[in-house]
């Protein structure tokens, strides 16, 4: 299980940290804390119990006017602000000596109009977290990704951590070409995460888009995974819901088996975040959680 990993949001929550952060588990995913005490105390616990640390961009919350940078946005200043945010915020970041830095891609996300996004519960902080195809050319949009690409890029080399893009809601121009693959040949330093809980919501709810077909696209590329469950019927619900093997894909469950199978293609051993709600299910739910896991990626 050492390429398992917590995640600490808003606080360094210890009794999480006894209960959810197992022996010869990696390490912890940190973001959105409150203050300066929170970002120490996860300091001092990294010392004390010798794990790795990762960024979920922002370290600190409550920086900038949003959650995520939006180095795509149509709005000439918001870009120029979204870069200068995240160059003050990766200084921040050196405090805590992070294996990884991971941010949102695309931001703001780029909607398919055919799609209820809204009304089949696709989660935005802000109205400014994503526009319309639209409203942004494929040629634009090209630009704007390789920008964002070679600053993370140069950061992360300047820096000493590895620039992680996890995927958004993924926007025609990702999944109908081969966009993101040429650009990761070109920044092979840059790693993909992929959100499992949402590729499941954007496979039910977007009739256009194969969301194993797409794994299976980009595989090679991806070194992280977020995991979590979501059962997609008529309705969203149990959302952050840890994976277990008793949840069925018939049942609106994503099927985890099927993703991990994907998964094993790749070149890379993926770093695993348990981004769900443990306090959800029992201590024996959630050893079952985490051997079935291991079972999958072993």
């Amino acid at each position: 299980m050492n390429h398992f990993i917590i995640g600490q949001y808003n606080i360094f929550d210890e009794d999480k940290h006894k209960r959810d952060f197992k022996e010869g588990f990696w390490g912890v995913e940190a973001s959105l804390f409150k203050s300066e005490e929170e970002v120490k105390n996860l300091i001092a616990h990294k010392k004390r119990d010798d794990f790795k640390v990762g960024v979920h961009f922002p370290l600190r919350t409550g920086m900038w006017a949003h959650r995520d940078p939006q180095y795509l946005s149509n709005d000439d200043f918001v870009r120029k602000e979204s870069y200068d945010y995240m160059t003050k915020e990766l200084e921040r970041c050196k405090a805590v000596d992070p294996e990884y830095i991971l941010m949102h891609y695309p931001k703001p996300v780029l909607l398919d109009e055919r799609v209820d996004w809204e009304g089949r519960q696709w989660r935005f902080y802000h109205s400014s977290e994503y526009f319309y195809e639209s409203e942004c050319d494929l040629n634009t949009f090209i630009s704007r990704s390789k920008d964002y690409f070679d600053f993370i890029s140069q950061k992360g080399k300047a820096n000493g951590f590895r620039p992680i893009i996890e995927l958004d809601a993924i926007p025609r121009y990702l999944h109908e070409t081969n966009l993101l693959n040429d650009l990761l040949k070109d920044y092979q330093e840059i790693g993909v995460c992929v959100d499992l809980g949402r590729l499941h919501l954007q496979e039910v709810i977007d009739e256009h888009f194969d969301s194993f077909e797409y794994l299976r696209k980009i595989v090679d590329h991806v070194t992280h995974v977020h995991l979590w469950n979501i059962k997609v019927t008529d309705k969203v619900e149990h959302s952050h819901y840890p994976a277990l093997p008793t949840l069925e894909a018939q049942d609106g469950w994503a099927d985890m088996a099927k993703y991990f199978s994907i998964l094993k293609e790749s070149k890379h051993k993926q770093t695993i975040l348990f981004e769900h709600q443990s306090n959800l299910i029992s201590d024996d739910a959630l050893d079952s959680c985490y051997n079935w896991i291991h079972e999958l990626t072993s």
